[in-house]
């Protein structure tokens, strides 16, 4: 079984686990002002298996679910497999935690925010998927798209709606996580930069 179905399984279960256990959501989730006062780190790991609501869940496990094979699929091809196993949990695993960076250093005086969400981890993976086939159609509500066009919408999105600050939807964990993600993948395999961008090229030409 692969590691995204693995993932999803899990998220799925610790979240419904958490809405019907109170005590549980309140001590997994990203609370910044607890991990400045009590100095429990973990909450920028736990809070990304728990998610809002059924449509807050359902749209970050079908994003991870369609674009997670794909990361795990290259990540075995060019480094084995199970170190490239490894380094797919690392890169799920750590946009989570990097993603809640944001939060922690703008509310860890705010003991009254919250945060929650796979939206971190979510968006690394993403965003490594399009390095790897940039110019792959994506479906955005049935009008497709290259994924380089997608990368960059969402980008664009996300970058106006956490400057505007109009829902409570953690709009610079879907930037950092994505940031994350670019940065992790050419880290492990530079050389993909120049690939991203002879298929951008091609597919204009």
């Amino acid at each position: 079984m692969s590691l995204t179905f693995i993932f999803i399984g899990i998220t799925i279960a610790l979240s419904l686990y958490a809405w019907n256990n109170q005590t549980v959501l309140n001590k997994w989730i990203m609370h910044p002002y607890s991990v400045k006062e009590y100095k429990e780190y973990y909450r920028f790991l736990t809070s990304g298996f728990l998610h809002a609501d059924y449509g807050h869940l359902f749209f970050n496990m079908l994003s991870l679910y369609f674009f997670g094979d794909i990361v795990e699929y290259y990540f075995s091809e060019i480094f084995g497999s199970d170190i490239g196993s490894l380094l797919y949990a690392a890169l799920y695993l750590l946009g989570i935690i990097f993603a809640n960076v944001p939060s922690y250093a703008d509310h860890k005086n705010d003991r009254y925010y919250n945060a929650l969400g796979a939206s971190g981890g979510v968006s690394a993976v993403v965003f490594s998927a399009i390095l790897f086939q940039p110019t792959a159609q994506i479906y955005v509500y049935f009008f497709p798209m290259p994924g380089f066009i997608y990368a960059i919408l969402y980008s664009a999105y996300s970058y106006y709606m956490s400057k505007r600050n109009l829902d409570n939807i953690g709009h610079s964990a879907h930037l950092y996580g994505a940031a994350f993600g670019i940065a992790f993948t050419l880290l492990l395999k530079p050389s993909l930069f120049s690939h991203f961008i002879s298929q951008i090229l091609g597919w204009a030409l």
